[in-house]
């Protein structure tokens, strides 16, 4: 796992954590859980019984008198909220070239290849390597400058060594020699197949 993605769990989890977390302090309120079991709400919390609200009249009209830079401050927050998460949003999508310029730099008369059906080459015969269980493949970059990324799950007995050298020498291989990308840069993910254990007799 790399960084990016336990940035993103963290992120997710805390945001569940406190959405989950009011939402069930909300709904104890309203189903009068406090006063029905002796529990007693948390300190400061406005709404421990069901008709209770977030904010009351004194509330509302204390913010009210506010002047109007306290307004002004909370709609820039709330913009700025908005554009950090629609950032972080577009920064999870990896860009996927619907084509790929063969022979790299492109002439105008230059033919295409779309990238999915690059992809299914790589996967078809990347699954039919030894010891290789299951196998997915994608591009991603620019259709000028494309990457590979191939996903493997080896067999109970395949070892990583070999199989990544015959993925290198075939399904790599033949994408280069086809997309007449001489640097296509290639990343690959192994893993190991889930087995049964085993009784040691």
């Amino acid at each position: 796992m790399n960084g990016r993605s336990t940035l993103n769990r963290l992120l997710l989890s805390l945001c569940g954590l406190v959405l989950l977390g009011g939402g069930l302090l909300i709904l104890t309120a309203g189903f009068d859980l406090y006063r029905r079991l002796p529990v007693a709400p948390p300190a400061g919390w406005p709404v421990a019984a069901p008709h209770d609200v977030l904010l009351s009249n004194a509330d509302r009209v204390h913010w009210s008198d506010q002047g109007w830079w306290w307004w002004a401050a909370v709609i820039a927050v709330l913009v700025l909220a908005a554009a950090l998460a629609l950032i972080w949003l577009l920064a999870q999508r990896r860009h996927r070239p619907g084509a790929v310029h063969l022979g790299g730099t492109p002439p105008p008369e230059s033919v295409e290849l779309r990238g999915r059906a690059l992809s299914d080459a790589v996967t078809s015969e990347a699954r039919a390597l030894p010891d290789v269980k299951q196998a997915s493949a994608h591009l991603t970059g620019r259709a000028a400058g494309p990457q590979l990324h191939v996903a493997l799950t080896l067999t109970d007995h395949g070892l990583p060594a070999p199989v990544l050298q015959a993925l290198c020498h075939g399904p790599v291989a033949h994408a280069r020699e086809a997309t007449g990308l001489t640097h296509l840069p290639a990343r690959a993910h192994l893993n190991v197949g889930r087995h049964k254990a085993r009784r040691a007799e």
